[in-house]
């Protein structure tokens, strides 16, 4: 499902949870009728161009143009399907050389791959964040709000993979796909329950994670308010690992 989004999805974590509802909400509204992986870009046509140009902020430039390019690559992907998107395409919507999209990306998979590694990248710096944090209620809460954070980030990404799940899993770059999230999601259990906690704790905290997933992306196009999805997401999870009121009813 980590650049701009990033950048933003650290900034509404040190907010209020109803701030940052709304603030991730805001930032990642998608344009309906276009599937779009991370926060827009400017809506400007860029020049022409052959490669990017040496300068001061050739770093910057390289990083907008790569989320530029990952952006209109999930738009087509989701449009007309993986197989049938070529590059030749991408560069077209992008109206850049195929030249200047090579310089970033050498194939179709290489976007995919670089989307997932976006991903982990999130989840890695959350669980990196978490492990110095003492363990606290407050510090579990925080994980599971940052969380959310990051699937509502990459919600039209992991849209787009559910939609070509055929044509992506076979790339070889998803052979350890499922191994590597399970690690990570084993990594975030632990640290919402600890080392040696009872399997029931484990599975509330598995079940949590899991359910922010499968409830933002069933619901995040069938609501006008994505702020109040964030928040009611967020808190069945929390009651969830924690054994509160929808535990409660569950178990009832």
């Amino acid at each position: 499902m980590h650049d701009p989004a990033t950048a933003a999805g650290r900034q509404a974590a040190r907010l209020p949870d109803a701030a940052r509802a709304r603030q991730i909400a805001n930032d990642h509204q998608p344009v309906r009728g276009q599937a779009a992986p991370v926060p827009a870009a400017s809506t400007a046509v860029p020049a022409r161009h052959e490669a990017p140009g040496p300068g001061p902020h050739d770093a910057r430039g390289r990083s907008d143009t790569r989320a530029r390019i990952q952006e209109v690559a999930v738009a087509l992907f989701a449009e007309q399907g993986y197989e049938k998107t070529s590059l030749r395409e991408i560069a077209e919507r992008l109206d850049v050389t195929k030249a200047a999209l090579y310089y970033h990306f050498k194939s179709k998979e290489d976007i995919v791959r670089s989307l997932v590694e976006d991903y982990f990248g999130q989840i890695d710096a959350l669980i990196a964040w978490a492990r110095t944090q003492p363990a606290s209620p407050g510090i579990r809460s925080e994980i599971l709000s940052r969380y959310v954070g990051i699937v509502a980030e990459g919600d039209e990404v992991f849209r787009m993979l559910h939609q070509n799940q055929a044509a992506v899993n076979s790339l070889a770059t998803a052979k350890n796909r499922g191994e590597l999230f399970r690690e990570r999601m084993g990594a975030l259990i632990e640290l919402l329950t600890g080392p040696a906690a009872p399997l029931e704790e484990r599975l509330r905290a598995a079940m949590a994670l899991g359910g922010v997933s499968v409830g933002w992306m069933f619901f995040a196009d069938q609501v006008p308010d994505r702020a109040e999805l964030c928040t009611a997401v967020l808190g069945i999870a929390r009651d969830i690992a924690e054994g509160g009121p929808a535990a409660g009813r569950a178990a009832g």
